[in-house]
């Protein structure tokens, strides 16, 4: 049977377009003063695979939580190491303040869709800000979970961004840091890749897609 070829590559963003989260993470942790055994506490209980659904992190993708709301269900289950009450004000804009743009991702972008592919995003959203001057120009379609009300890895916000980018999922690509997200496009019928460092990426996407030069 002959493979489709590809058209799209879905990008996810935090930690693949960015910078790794959990650096971010590790900054905001030692800022604040947080015990991370706290913070790993509350990610196995709200997102980890064992996680009931309707956590405050599902929730909070989804939109049906607000930030602020949010910030106060998790700052209640941080424990501070100096024992004070964790601050709840702007705790989830402290956590990815040290997110930053990887230029070689962005460059990788524009890369294919010089190409002539489909280059889209697909995001779940802690509420968090994203740089729409950059994506806006570069990415289409763009899907951010709290915007449509779907998270990953569910089916159904996998399906929609293929919708909206009009493609089959056997002829798109979906590059993420998280396997329970890969795992979710793959039973989908899309084509993954890990993403660990951008020419690992490059490397990886430069034999799907025949013609692409894994080098910048």
């Amino acid at each position: 049977m002959t493979q489709v070829e590809i058209s799209a590559v879905i990008f996810d963003y935090g930690g693949v377009l960015t910078n790794p989260v959990r650096d971010s993470i590790a900054a905001w942790l030692d800022r604040d003063g947080i015990d991370p055994a706290s913070f790993s506490r509350v990610l196995k209980a709200w997102l980890s695979r064992s996680a009931p659904v309707g956590t405050p992190i599902h929730r909070l993708e989804t939109g049906e939580l607000s930030v602020a709301e949010f910030d106060r269900l998790l700052a209640a289950e941080l424990v501070s190491l100096d024992g004070s009450a964790v601050n709840s004000v702007g705790l989830s804009e402290r956590i990815f303040a040290g997110l930053r743009p990887d230029p070689k991702m962005f460059a990788l972008a524009r890369r294919l869709r010089r190409a002539g592919l489909t280059v889209g995003l697909l995001s779940n959203s802690w509420g968090n800000s994203y740089p729409r001057d950059l994506i806006d120009p570069l990415f289409d379609p763009v899907v951010i979970s709290g915007e449509v009300g779907m998270r990953k890895p569910s089916a159904e916000i996998y399906r929609y961004t293929l919708d909206l980018a009009r493609v089959p999922p056997e002829a798109a690509v979906f590059i993420d840091d998280a396997e329970p997200n890969l795992e979710g496009a793959a039973r989908v019928g899309l084509r993954t890749v890990h993403h660990v460092s951008a020419a690992q990426t490059m490397a990886a996407l430069a034999t799907l897609i025949p013609g692409l030069d894994p080098e910048p």
